[in-house]
């Protein structure tokens, strides 16, 4: 039906499987560059762009419905948060929520944009952000476009940093998530503080 509106007055469907066997998936389909989408017979530049498009505007229109009604206070809540937010990433990402008491949302904010297989933590920019929100508490995330969600031994320890650096300013890490493939680990649940 997508591919309709950008290939009019022509079946579709083909074209749909084409994508969908050469991808494999429809979230793999959504989740491919534009310029690899057009390889695929049919697809032209049009249908291309509305395709790499969607998964950007969901997360986009997710993140700004209702942000001020969000609570994050477990880690399932966190979890979900966070796999929405990296829906469709290709490359890894650094995001901190910053919480009031209650773990209602006030701000979310993208600390770091990285390659396909690494990406690194400021933590200065962490405790500055919270400060400036007022936050009671923060929990972090980043994903790994790999499929893995294994923390990294650089992943525990700028987490230790940051749940230091974030201590001595009155504010708690409640946790830092890893999202992979639609999925997360906690590495507070994995007692890693």
């Amino acid at each position: 039906m997508l591919l309709f509106y950008a290939i009019p007055r022509q079946d579709t469907n083909p074209i749909a499987h084409r994508l969908i066997d050469r991808f494999g998936s429809l979230d793999a389909v959504l989740s491919a560059p534009a310029e690899e989408l057009e390889k695929v017979d049919g697809v032209g530049e049009h249908a291309a762009t509305l395709l790499s498009l969607l998964l950007p505007v969901v997360r986009r229109a997710f993140l700004s419905a209702g942000a001020q009604d969000i609570i994050l206070d477990t880690t399932e809540r966190l979890g979900r948060y966070f796999c929405m937010l990296f829906l469709g990433a290709r490359e890894e990402a650094f995001y901190e929520v910053c919480l009031d008491a209650k773990g209602k949302l006030l701000r979310c904010c993208k600390l770091a944009d990285g390659s396909v297989d690494a990406v690194s933590l400021n933590v200065r920019r962490v405790v500055e952000n919270a400060l400036r929100c007022h936050a009671s508490a923060v929990a972090l995330a980043h994903n790994h476009p790999s499929g893995v969600a294994l923390p990294s031994e650089d992943d525990n320890t700028s987490t230790l940093l940051a749940h230091d650096a974030l201590r001595t300013v009155g504010i708690a890490l409640v946790d830092h998530i890893i999202v992979a493939d639609n999925d997360f680990v906690s590495l507070r649940e994995n007692g890693l503080f």
